[in-house]
């Protein structure tokens, strides 16, 4: 049998105006493995995932019925998990691999009935598949615990970054930067709320990130920012990437990531790889991503991410203790120079796309 795996992604994947880490990170595996010999079969399936119109279940039902019996599909889990359906009945014909991006039910704001729904259909669609991938250790031994899966059943295959020319950054403290779609998730209230608590100190704050996903959270922020008397020091840029994206952190002294939950925060090691320290709440895969340097000294600072001032305080430190600035700044670089990039993440999908294509009953 040929190396060969049907990918199967939710719509906009490459749509530039709704970045985020999980197409980042898609587009990287879909890109990458045929480099490592496997042949790709991508397929977008368009839908308002996790809760698809018929036209998208539809779609998604296609594509597995037409797959050829035995054949590797890796799902993602944003399409995958909310329809167990659909999925769960072709496992006994496809060899079928989950890659869980961010739990369903993990989605902040989500009415409780719905997160707990949302829940329950994705352990059904992970309890029947032969391999489950996650993004991080901890999203790893979480979805274990939560769904009890069997732990030799779920993979890891942490997000790659690729190192970028050292940031110039600004004036050495006062350039902020969050990147991160303006969601309830990402935590922009708290964030501004923090940045109003130090308004006496000599700072701005970019946040790049797409504005289109909950228009209505996206007015309340901004009705905050200028309450709050912030509008020309917070900037909501919108989504960037490329050359624009890459500006930004160039200008960047410090990265900013209010988040309530994240498995890994791509953002973090983006900041990393070009020297930036970060400030980020302690929740999921963060603390991860976050990671250490070489000589066991730690790239940033760390918040509970239930203490309101915890925050503010946090920048008070960063601002008013030039040898703490120093010292992050040092460990940033270090940690820079141990990064994994893209070629480890893709050899890890790798492994465990080879066991369940050898042996499916080892993998399950």
């Amino acid at each position: 049998m040929n190396r060969s795996v049907h990918v199967v992604l939710p719509g906009g994947v490459d749509d530039p105006a709704a970045p985020s880490g999980g197409n980042v990170y898609d587009r990287r595996l879909c890109d990458d493995l045929p480099r490592i010999g496997w042949q790709v079969h991508e397929h977008a399936v368009a839908g308002t995932w996790p809760q698809p119109g018929a036209a998208a279940r539809d779609e998604l039902a296609k594509i597995l019925a037409e797959s050829e019996p035995g054949s590797l599909v890796l799902l993602d889990g944003l399409v995958a998990c909310a329809v167990p359906d659909i999925v769960v009945p072709e496992t006994e014909r496809l060899r079928i691999a989950v890659l869980v991006h961010l739990p369903l039910g993990d989605e902040t704001g989500l009415a409780p009935a719905r997160a707990a729904e949302l829940d329950a259909l994705e352990r059904r669609t992970l309890s029947s598949v032969p391999a489950v991938v996650a993004t991080s250790g901890w999203a790893a031994r979480r979805l274990v615990t939560h769904h009890g899966l069997d732990p030799a059943r779920v993979h890891v295959a942490a997000p790659g970054v690729d190192i970028a020319p050292q940031a110039s950054g600004s004036d050495g403290a006062s350039g902020l930067l969050c990147v991160a779609s303006v969601t309830p998730r990402k935590g922009h209230f708290r964030l501004v709320e923090a940045l109003a608590a130090v308004a006496d100190l000599p700072w701005t704050c970019v946040c790049a990130g797409g504005l289109g996903q909950d228009p209505g959270y996206v007015g309340q922020l901004r009705a905050l920012i200028e309450k709050t008397g912030l509008d020309d020091r917070v900037h909501l840029v919108g989504p960037q990437s490329g050359a624009e994206l890459d500006a930004s952190y160039a200008a960047a002294d410090l990265l900013v990531l209010t988040s309530y939950a994240e498995t890994y925060g791509m953002a973090v090691t983006e900041a990393l790889a070009r020297g930036i320290p970060v400030l980020a709440t302690d929740v999921g895969g963060l603390p991860e991503a976050v990671g250490r340097a070489p000589d066991g000294s730690v790239p940033g600072i760390l918040v509970p991410s239930q203490d309101p001032v915890a925050l503010a305080t946090a920048l008070h430190r960063w601002f008013g203790e030039p040898a703490l600035r120093r010292r992050l700044k040092a460990a940033a670089r270090g940690r820079r120079a141990a990064l994994d990039g893209w070629r480890t993440t893709v050899w890890n999908l790798a492994g465990a796309l080879e066991q369940l294509r050898i042996d499916p009953r080892r993998a399950a």
